[in-house]
């Protein structure tokens, strides 16, 4: 198989991965949901995955039981890959098979493995060699411009994928620290009230006649500063919500499109932020 041929697969499969993926997932959801990891119609690791395994299963194509044990194999290897290295460099774990039985750090599991070793082999008998002949009618010329410009398309959507999810990431942190600084001021609030019922009480054992005068302007002064405290604390809760809020509503296209094609996506360092945006952004229709 050479280059040219490689890197077509790799866009066929590709595209026809991400049919697929929009195909179950409307069953599933009852609705559009652009899936895969990038935004255009391609889920890379369906080229990369098909494309490479090809070069394997081809040769054993004579010999069914070995082309699907092999099959299996390569695929759940490459997804496994695939998801921890994803994992690792965004912090998000994009699917999730950790219920599943005979699972590998929820990124690979038995069933789906044999279900996509079946798939590779009606890949290889059936389709592959439908989507072999259209590469070759393709005169090579033309099918070098278009790989030249499907691949700058492809660089392009991974450049706007990765900035989104740069900033999903930062925006979880952003609520993550808003809401930490929202409990301590909540316990400012509580231990202020605590303190004031606790002054008042100290202040009634005080002998009444001695302390009359003393009570009353202390009582006064004091008030005037639990007040004027809990105002502030107030005020900087309301200013933290807002903000909370505005993080909540603000409509990133990217991440808005990974919350729904991803949906059991799982965060290694801000999952309870991750729970709460993507219970937002199914009950409430996202705005600007």
């Amino acid at each position: 198989m050479r280059v040219y041929e490689f890197i077509w697969y790799f866009f066929a499969y590709g595209i026809l991965g991400w049919c697929v993926e929009v195909m179950y997932a409307t069953v599933v959801q009852k609705t559009f949901v652009n899936r895969g990891f990038l935004n255009g119609p391609i889920c890379p690791i369906y080229g990369v995955g098909v494309a490479v395994v090809l070069l394997f299963l081809e040769p054993l194509r004579t010999n069914l039981l070995l082309l699907y044990i092999v099959g299996t194999v390569l695929v759940t290897v490459i997804e496994g890959i695939t998801g921890y290295v994803l994992d690792k460099l965004f912090h998000h774990k994009w699917w999730d098979y950790s219920n599943r039985p005979f699972n590998i750090g929820g990124y690979v599991c038995l069933l789906f493995s044999l279900i996509w070793g079946v798939a590779l082999v009606a890949i290889v008998l059936l389709i592959h060699p439908v989507i072999q002949k259209g590469v070759q009618l393709i005169p090579t010329t033309v099918g070098l411009v278009l790989l030249v410009l499907l691949t700058g398309a492809l660089l392009a959507d991974l450049y706007v994928t990765v900035a989104g999810i740069l900033k999903l990431n930062k925006k979880l942190e952003a609520m993550e620290k808003i809401a930490a600084e929202l409990k301590v001021l909540s316990n400012k609030v509580g231990e202020s009230l605590s303190e004031n019922v606790l002054d008042t009480l100290e202040v009634q054992k005080e002998g009444k006649k001695r302390l009359e005068d003393v009570q009353a302007e202390g009582r006064k002064k004091l008030e005037e500063m639990q007040l004027e405290g809990r105002k502030k604390l107030e005020d900087a809760q309301a200013e933290l919500r807002k903000r909370y809020q505005e993080m909540m509503d603000y409509r990133s296209k990217v991440g808005n499109r990974l919350l729904k094609a991803f949906p059991k996506m799982q965060s290694r360092e801000h999952q309870s932020m991750l729970n709460e945006l993507k219970e937002y952004a199914r009950n409430r229709k996202w705005h600007r």
